[in-house]
């Protein structure tokens, strides 16, 4: 389903009987805009995950740091990560029963990568409606503030779309907000391997350079419920979405099987989705 609405607000979420987060998780990701420190792979099993992109990074060569975008419908061992279960668990308590995953990112900043994430929201970047994304950040790598973890401004998610300007020269987006510094404290996002956090689309987050000798890879996963829809058919048609859950009932949604491989193909995916 095509629309030309453009709906960027924040709905609450409300569940009374949530099936992985506590009542108190989910008043936090309604009025803070995100949740984190939940575990959803085991050392042997993060370490696993660990080889694996390492091997992806190979195959990419020098565009895999920050180009290794939506093939989750195209690498079975991506698109095994994006249905883990207890990933889906926390998920659903926000999204509700039916999930979409519509993109999976990895966001690869190595020792010594000077370039800065700008403060930025996910959605305006996106061409949907309404604002029902929710991102799954979950740590490739130990992230902490010495190689450049993730940061959130809390309580940025409700206030709408915000002003943007062109981004400083070394930045990986070319715009961000415009006086973010006056919109409170940021939070480091800072995560073991295996662990992952969940942060609604519109909430303000970004990063600085990694000026460590250690590496920071984190995956984006972006789950949404299936009555968001695409405003931009042009955009729209390169997404290969994953119906991880339940039933959808629109025609919003082409829905990939789980591929059979994982030989990466480096192409052009849906456009400018936002980093981290």
């Amino acid at each position: 389903m095509l629309t030309t609405e453009h709906d960027l607000t924040f709905k609450p979420v409300v569940n009374a009987k949530p099936k992985a987060l506590s009542t108190g998780q989910i008043e936090q990701y309604n009025r803070e805009g995100y949740v984190s420190g939940f575990t959803a792979f085991d050392h042997a099993d993060a370490d696993a995950n660990r080889a694996y992109f390492d091997e992806l990074l190979e195959q990419a060569g020098p565009d895999g740091a920050y180009g290794i975008n939506c093939f989750q419908a195209r690498l079975a061992g991506l698109w095994d990560i994006c249905t883990n279960p207890t990933i889906l668990d926390h998920v659903e308590d926000i999204v509700g029963a039916t999930i979409i995953c519509w993109a999976a990112h990895f966001f690869a900043k190595l020792p010594g990568d000077p370039k800065t994430v700008p403060w930025h929201q996910d959605a305006s970047f996106w061409h949907f409606s309404p604002a029902r994304t929710v991102t799954v950040w979950l740590a490739i790598d130990d992230t902490d503030e010495e190689n450049s973890a993730m940061r959130f401004i809390p309580r940025t998610h409700d206030k709408g779309p915000m002003q943007w300007e062109q981004a400083a020269e070394g930045s990986v987006l070319d715009r961000e907000l415009v006086g973010a510094d006056s919109l409170g404290d940021p939070v480091s996002n800072t995560l073991k391997a295996g662990q992952f956090s969940m942060h609604a689309d519109m909430l303000a987050h970004g990063s600085l350079p990694n000026r460590s000798n250690r590496r920071r890879c984190g995956l984006t996963i972006r789950y949404c419920p299936p009555d968001v829809a695409v405003t931009d058919a042009q955009w729209g048609k390169g997404i290969e979405a994953i119906l991880c859950r339940g039933q959808d009932t629109t025609d919003t949604w082409r829905h990939h099987q789980r591929p059979a491989g994982d030989r990466l193909v480096l192409a052009d995916g849906p456009r400018n989705i936002g980093g981290n």
